[in-house]
Order: C-alpha cells, then sequence, then structure tokens
C-alpha cells in the first residue's frame, strides 16, 4: 500500500507541474479553448488513476494481452513526458524562490517573482518531444524489422567453412506481442538468407510458455540448410512468476521444451552439436542462461557444454547474456571462436548512425549490440527480434542478423 500512495502522490505531483505549463500555454486562448484543453488533460490524467487502481486491485485479468500492454504503455508515456515538464518548472520555482529571498533581504530593488512564460512553454516542448517519440516508436517500430549483416573473421578458419552463413534472431518476448501479421514478415526475412545455420539465442517468453502457443505454427517455418539450434535466456525459466508449488514451474518448463520441439529447433541445454560442412567440423555449443550480473542467473555448465569438441575446426557459442563473454568465455575457453548473445535489446532506446552510436544499455553492458572482437575471439549482441515493458523502439530497431565467417588476417580489439 506504501508503494502505491507513493506512486499516486508522484503521478500528483507531475500533474500539477505539467497543468502549470499547460495553463500558461493556454493563457492567450478564450475561455472555450482553456476549458477543453482543460477538460482533456484531466481526462486523461483520471483515466491514468483508474487503470493504477484497477491493476493494483487485479481488476485488469480478464482484459486481453493489446488492452493491457497499450494500456500500461499510455499511462508510462503520459507520465514519463511529463517528468521534464516537471524538471522545467521546478528550476523556475527554485528561480522565483530565490527572487522572493532577495526581495527580502534587499527590497530597494524588487526582482521578478512571477511565472516564466518563456519556461512555462519551454516546458511543454521538452515534453512534448518524448511524448511524440515514444509514440511514434510505438505505433512505427515495434515491429519494424531490419537486417544486420557483418563478417566475423575466423582465425585459421578452413576452406570449406569461409562464406558459412548464421542468421541470428533472439529475445521474441513473445509474451509482448499484440499483431500477428508482421510476425509473417519476419519469417519471410529470415529464410529469404537463405542461413546455412539458424540460431536464436534465448527469451522466447516473458514469463509462461504457454505466452508462445499462438505463435508456433508461423515460427515453425523458420528454416536452416545445417537446422534450427536454441538456447534459453533468463526470462524462459518463469523466475519472474510466483508458481503455487514446484510442481506447476517444472510443467511449464517441460511446455517450453515442447514448444522448442514443435519448432523444429534443436534446444541446447549446455552441450553441443557437431556440424559436418564442407568436409569439416563446426562445433555449436550452447548453454543455459549464465550471467555475470547478480541479479540474473547463472545456470549453465560450460565445461558440460564444450567437452568433446577439441576435433573441430570452428566453435560457435550460443550464450544468451553477453557479460558471460568478458566473464567466462574468453578468460577460460580461448578456442572459441564466436560467441552469440542477446539479452540487452540495445536497451530499445538510442541513436545509430554511421560514426556514432548511443544508448543507456551502454552504461549498463559492455557489449550491448552489434560486433565485438578482442583478440582472436568475437562476440555479436543481437537486438532482439520483439519487446518487452514498453512496447517499441527508439533509434534501436528489432533486429534480424546475418553473419558471415571470413578467414581473419590481423586480430583487432574493440567495436567493429
Amino acid at each position: 500500500m506504501s508503494r502505491l500512495l507513493f506512486v499516486l502522490a508522484l503521478m500528483l505531483v507531475l500533474d500539477g507541474y505539467a497543468f502549470l505549463a499547460l495553463r500558461t500555454w493556454l493563457g492567450t486562448y478564450g475561455r472555450r479553448a482553456r476549458t477543453a484543453g482543460y477538460l482533456v488533460y484531466w481526462g486523461l490524467s483520471l483515466l491514468s488513476f483508474s487503470y493504477v487502481f484497477l491493476n493494483v486491485f487485479g481488476l485488469t485479468e480478464g482484459w486481453s494481452n493489446a488492452a493491457m500492454t497499450y494500456s500500461r504503455a499510455a499511462v508510462f508515456i503520459l507520465y514519463f513526458s511529463k517528468v521534464p515538464v516537471a524538471i522545467f518548472l521546478l528550476f523556475d520555482d527554485l528561480r522565483r524562490g530565490g527572487s522572493w529571498i532577495l526581495n527580502q533581504v534587499s527590497p530597494v530593488t524588487e526582482r521578478d517573482t512571477s511565472r516564466s512564460r518563456f519556461l512555462g512553454k519551454a516546458a511543454l516542448v521538452a515534453g512534448g518531444v518524448p511524448l511524440v517519440t515514444l509514440t511514434y516508436g510505438m505505433v512505427r517500430n515495434a515491429y519494424r524489422y531490419r537486417r544486420f549483416a557483418v563478417d566475423v573473421p575466423v582465425n585459421n578458419l578452413p576452406a570449406g567453412l569461409e562464406g558459412l552463413k548464421i542468421v541470428q534472431i533472439s529475445d521474441m518476448h513473445s509474451g509482448s506481442w499484440t499483431r500477428t501479421e508482421p510476425l509473417y514478415d519476419a519469417v519471410r526475412m529470415i529464410n529469404q538468407e537463405a542461413g546455412d545455420l539458424v540460431v536464436f539465442t534465448g527469451d522466447l517468453v516473458n514469463n509462461k510458455a504457454e505466452e508462445m502457443l499462438p505463435y508456433v505454427d508461423i515460427f515453425k517455418e523458420i528454416r536452416g540448410k545445417y537446422g534450427v539450434y536454441s538456447v534459453l535466456g533468463n526470462h524462459d525459466y518463469g523466475d519472474y512468476v510466483q508458481w503455487p508449488d514446484e510442481a506447476a514451474r517444472a510443467a511449464n518448463m517441460d511446455q517450453l521444451y515442447d514448444i522448442h520441439a514443435r519448432l523444429g529447433w534443436d534446444l541446447l541445454r549446455d552441450e553441443h552439436r557437431k556440424v559436418d560442412i564442407n568436409g569439416h567440423r563446426l562445433a555449436l555449443i550452447g548453454i543455459e542462461n549464465w550471467s555475470a550480473v547478480m541479479r540474473f542467473p547463472k545456470y549453465g555448465h560450460l565445461d558440460v557444454a564444450a567437452a568433446g569438441t577439441d576435433d573441430c575446426d570452428c566453435k560457435v557459442l550460443l550464450s544468451h547474456d553477453p557479460t558471460s563473454w568478458d566473464a567466462l568465455v574468453r578468460p577460460e575457453y580461448s578456442d572459441i571462436d564466436l560467441t552469440l548473445s542477446g539479452h540487452t535489446h540495445g536497451f530499445q532506446f538510442g541513436v545509430e548512425i554511421p560514426g556514432f552510436r548511443w544508448s543507456p544499455s551502454q552504461y549498463i553492458y559492455d557489449q550491448w549490440a552489434g560486433l565485438y572482437r578482442k583478440g582472436t575471439q568475437s562476440l555479436y549482441v543481437n537486438r532482439g527480434l520483439g519487446f518487452l515493458g514498453y512496447p517499441g523502439r527508439v533509434g534501436i530497431l528489432p533486429e534480424v542478423t546475418v553473419l558471415t565467417l571470413t578467414r581473419a588476417t590481423t586480430p583487432a580489439e574493440g567495436l567493429s
């Protein structure tokens, strides 16, 4: 209850500040226009408060996934957009308070303590930027799949494996999807690449295996010349659900394993597959989730998964969490040529233009999107095919990756 009261109090504060900015802006309009603006503003706030109450008291349980997703997103966008408005007007209040104090101390020269009309308008502009951007990212970018193609240098790569094409997808988070039509486009996009191998690097669902059931018939059409392979991510284990008992949790996992089988995906759980290609052997290694971050599980055993792969000409590891690369793979398994991960989503927010990349994700993860290379080893972090929480993307689009193995010339450091 205390958390609910805090959230409601914060919403009221943001509402109050944003209303002051709105009132300043509408001050030059007629009475009818002002009244209409005020009614719309407080009507949206009332709907937002109603949603919070309904959700807290479990009255939204019968709502559809789409209704829940977009209601939650609308409230988030609305109040997130009020934050910069509140910051601007808080600054104005501090200015006015300072002027009032100076007037008391030195009343000879009166200083202006009125509300700054300029700051009021600037506050609305500042709030309008996230409002428009996040709304656009939700409406336009949630299913706007982008193809990323990279060459991956591999030391001592046999000629028979040069040009091998691996198509990677990750982080589908099927429990967040509200539409099915774009998913067919994603599958067509994947299959058009005619990948030698197709791999999925974890987080098929948000919480429960049943979330993927409506989409099995769509994604079982994915094809790879030498097969489709998958691993689990932190969301796949049901760790974020309060299960009634351990039997229910186990049943959920059994259902998830069955779904991978129905998809035709070879799920690698601390194990490997040796794929014979043009007279050479490629080891495809897959581990359970392993993270260097405390709040995410360390279920994987790479020693078990990689055992018996010494006779392979190239080794590719599927590991959902990219923090495993620096913490586990590079220090102990220098013979793993390429690690494929996901998990970060690129924060679903950022800027990627030629010569410049930025995302809040970079303050959390050293490797957050794209290809990285240190010494003779490479890591690719997929930005994810789906979304979680915020049902959209801004600047960081959902991704289908095409990785082509090439012979390395000279080892490179850092991001390529």
